[in-house]
């Protein structure tokens, strides 16, 4: 009798074992996010940054800016040297209003010589000579416009390369505000105020945590069982032996094999080689980068215990 209950209580913890064992997913990771480090696009001491590691920012939001003095400064030399070149600009209307007068005066002469010739009260060649005086100020008021026309264009033409350097400090005035790109939240802060910064220096770390990315990993058995765009089942846990369920999209599978990393798994599975996957999930606030989830095939309920 004591052999029959020894035996029974044998096959019961084997039972028990090979339960626990059972693996009743089919992929298993991290999540993670698509992360962003937001640079600096000028140089200069940061006078104001208004986030905090954990903030949630939209994008599009100021944050802060850095030290604009220098550039303000320099685009106000810029624009009074273009003012002073612009000044000396001809006055066409005055340059020639002399002229004009003189031509008014010769038309007039050559109106009352025509009548003149009518009644014939003065010879032809007095009349031939009128309307060439006419002629000739026309030809004068012509070159002189020109003349002037060519200056003007001259000294616009002087301003041009002042002009777009104007425009260069005003893209580096506007890449000194520190304006956020994505809608996420601070991961990390780099920097703070009144601390130098340089083109290129990394200010913040910023994910869009509303959609995370569990990245799984699957064996070579059940790697045809996924394909892109499949809709899958995510669990992550939810107090003891208890998950919460997501509705996944296999969004890409690897085509190549590795180790499974160390943090997944036991010893001895993680010497097997598998495949990565991306499994793209719409967050409810409780997912968070490094929280570990399984993906199943198979519908479950919300809540499993």
């Amino acid at each position: 009798m004591k052999t029959v209950v020894l035996y029974i209580n044998l096959f019961a913890l084997s039972m028990t074992s090979c339960k626990t064992n059972r693996v009743d997913y089919d992929a298993s990771g991290a999540f993670e996010a698509v992360e962003t480090i937001v640079p600096a696009e000028a140089d200069g001491v940061i006078r104001e940054l208004l986030l905090e590691e954990g903030q949630t920012i939209s994008a599009g939001k100021a944050l802060g800016y850095i030290d604009t003095v220098a550039l303000f400064l320099k685009k106000r030399q810029l624009e009074a040297q273009a003012t002073a070149v612009l000044s000396k600009r001809p006055n066409v209307a005055k340059e020639i209003a002399s002229l004009q007068e003189e031509l008014r005066h010769a038309k007039n002469e050559q109106e009352r010589l025509i009548n003149l010739v009518r009644d014939d009260a003065a010879t032809p060649k007095e009349l031939d000579a009128a309307t060439a005086q006419v002629n000739i100020i026309r030809k004068r008021i012509e070159g002189q416009q020109s003349s002037l026309g060519i200056t003007s264009f001259s000294l616009q033409e002087e301003t041009a390369p002042l002009y777009v350097q104007i425009e260069q400090l005003d893209d580096q005035l506007r890449k000194c505000k520190i304006v956020n790109p994505i809608t996420g939240t601070i991961l990390a802060k780099y920097v703070e105020v009144n601390e130098m910064a340089t083109i290129g220096k990394p200010l913040y770390r910023i994910a869009d945590t509303k959609k995370m990315i569990l990245r799984a990993y699957v064996t070579s058995k059940k790697l045809g069982d996924f394909k892109i765009g499949q809709r899958v089942q995510v669990q992550v846990d939810k107090g003891q032996d208890a998950f919460k369920n997501y509705a996944g999209i296999v969004e890409w599978v690897s085509d190549k094999a590795e180790f499974t990393p160390k943090t997944i798994q036991t010893k001895d599975e993680r010497a097997n080689l598998v495949y990565a996957m991306k499994v793209k999930v719409e967050n409810d606030g409780y997912l968070k980068i490094g929280m570990y989830g399984q993906v199943v095939l198979a519908p479950h309920s919300n809540e499993q215990k």
